[in-house]
């Protein structure tokens, strides 16, 4: 996840409502916007025009910075500029510069990191230093507070009463204390946890099934090391959830984990033999009664196709042999679990056309089927 430092201005039209536009479609195709300046009024600089009304945004998002130029620029034509009919300055609808991503130096044709006129312009360091006023210039190894005090630009600025939103307040996850998102094997549960607890300042708890000695024996060998394996399951979620979910941190939201507990009697009923099972049933009710439970459960739904193809891309070895009739009996179990609950609890969301990892309009729409 990197830190994008944006500056837009808009000096035609609805000004205001022109920013306001123009953050609400970062936010929607780029990432989420951690910080957003005061809005500030300064004259159109190097030609004859109307006020400009400037910010500074910080943007966290996973998006390669050629990416990210391609997105800005498509939000600029939609808001109406057209950046290649310009050879001069002039008057426009919106114009969205990068100042900065973390302390890269980028160096292209249509691509310069940090933008090379950062110093000359107090409308651009101004709402910078209201946003990160320790960040330093990864070239003068100056900080924005120094910049500030030492450009050159003596242009008056006013800055307004009136601030811009920040759409992520329309993904109030806040309700929620929390969040268990399930999934078959490569759904992508670990992703949308990690993504969520980025974005909204929660508790992350990952399953640690890497530190499993049985996983690759049972690959391999199912019938032999299914009782270990998920003897050591349940001993092992039992601990972390007892652990971090009692040590609540005071600084974070909320809580979302990538697996909830009962994910121990689903996959133990399909592995284990009928006495096994039993037994191991009746060892889960006696630790699990105190454990807390969700808020809400997540389950993730993928189509197998798809299911084999993450699995696949993500390249475990001792994963590249399971089998579909293995995905299609947890997939079934999943869901025998899920009619057994509260309705109002449990989320179903159909991810089979959707790539929320590389597709942040994905992402958000499940975001809203959590939230509706």
């Amino acid at each position: 996840m990197q830190n994008i430092y944006l500056s837009l201005g808009s000096n035609l039209g609805n000004r205001f409502e022109h920013l306001q536009s123009a953050v609400n479609l970062i936010f929607d195709e780029v990432g989420h916007i951690t910080k957003i300046s005061t809005v500030y009024e300064s004259p159109a600089m190097g030609f004859e025009g109307n006020d400009f009304l400037n910010c500074a945004l910080c943007v966290q998002s996973r998006v390669s910075p050629s990416r990210i130029m391609k997105l800005l620029l498509d939000i600029e034509r939609r808001l109406g500029r057209d950046r290649k009919k310009v050879t001069t300055y002039e008057s426009r609808a919106i114009d969205i510069d990068i100042l900065f991503i973390d302390d890269t130096r980028i160096d292209l044709k249509k691509l310069i990191v940090p933008h090379p006129e950062i110093e000359n312009r107090r409308f651009v360091i101004q709402p910078m230093a209201e946003i990160n006023a320790q960040f330093i210039h990864p070239v003068s190894n100056k900080n924005m507070i120094k910049l500030l005090a030492e450009t050159s630009d003596k242009s008056p600025l006013k800055k307004l009463s009136k601030w811009l939103r920040n759409p992520r307040t329309d993904y109030d996850l806040s309700k929620f204390n929390y969040i268990a998102i399930e999934g078959n094997i490569g759904a992508g549960k670990t992703s949308l946890a990690s993504e969520i607890a980025g974005e909204f300042n929660a508790k992350l708890i990952l399953e640690r099934f890497s530190d499993n000695p049985f996983l690759p024996k049972f690959y391999k060998n199912p019938k032999r090391y299914a009782f270990p394996l998920e003897m050591s399951f349940l001993a092992d979620r039992y601990q972390q959830l007892l652990d971090d979910i009692a040590q609540f941190d005071l600084f974070k939201d909320c809580v979302v984990a990538d697996y909830d507990a009962n994910k121990s009697l689903i996959f133990a009923k399909i592995t284990l033999t009928d006495e096994e099972y039993n037994l191991y049933k009746k060892l889960f009710h006696l630790m699990h009664k105190e454990l807390a439970r969700p808020d809400l459960y997540v389950y993730l739904y993928q189509n197998t196709e798809r299911l084999l193809e993450n699995i696949r891309n993500r390249g475990r070895d001792y994963e590249q042999e399971i089998e579909v009739s293995y995905l299609k009996q947890i997939n079934n179990g999943y869901l025998e679990y899920v009619k057994t609950q509260p309705k109002e609890k449990v989320k179903i969301i159909d991810i089979s056309e959707r790539n929320f990892v590389e597709k942040r309009p994905d992402y958000l729409s499940i975001l809203k089927e959590i939230l509706e």
